[in-house]
C-alpha cells in the first residue's frame, strides 16, 4: 500500500488495483476512512471531524494528483507523492 502523503499525523495511501470508486485511504492513529477522490466524502471508516476537515481541504487542492495517483494504483505502477498541507 503505497504512501504517497504524510501531514500532520495523517497518512495518505493508495492500494494497488483497488475497487471502484475511485478513492484514498486516510489513517489517523487509531482511525480509518475511504475518501472519494471526486466528492471527498467518507466512503467507508471513519476519522474525527476535525481531521476530515483537513483531509478534505488537502484533497480539494490536490484533485488532479489524486486522480493521477489513483490511475497509477489500478495499473500496479506505484504513484507519485503529493505534497502535504502547509
Amino acid at each position: 500500500m503505497p504512501e504517497v502523503c504524510r501531514f500532520l499525523g495523517i497518512i495518505i495511501r493508495f492500494y494497488y488495483r483497488e475497487h471502484a470508486p475511485p478513492h484514498f485511504h486516510a489513517v489517523y492513529g487509531e482511525y480509518e476512512a475511504q475518501i472519494a477522490l471526486r466528492t471527498h466524502t467518507v466512503l467507508e471508516g471513519k476519522l474525527p471531524g476535525r481531521v476530515l476537515g483537513i483531509v478534505q481541504e488537502w484533497a480539494e487542492i490536490h484533485a488532479d494528483e489524486l486522480e493521477e495517483c489513483w490511475q497509477s494504483a489500478q495499473m500496479g505502477v506505484p504513484p507519485n507523492k503529493i505534497e502535504p498541507l502547509v
